[in-house]
């Protein structure tokens, strides 16, 4: 992962100063993602291809209404 983008947000590129990021952990590498753009991870993470490692291959989540 890029050292500059490693306080930043996975999406959107903004730092801690700017937005709340939380910290995943994925296939040995830590990750940063806003709490506006989680929901991505959990219900679209196929937006997130190109930007985390095999996003391609992760399932969204079930809609459990």
């Amino acid at each position: 992962m890029n050292q500059e983008l490693a306080g930043t947000c996975l999406f959107c590129q903004r730092n801690a100063d700017e937005v709340p990021l939380i910290s995943v952990a994925f296939r040995g590498t830590d990750y940063r993602i806003c709490a506006q753009h989680l929901p991505l991870l959990i219900h679209d993470p196929s937006r997130l291809e190109g930007l985390l490692p095999g996003a391609e291959d992760l399932k969204p989540a079930d809609d459990l209404d």
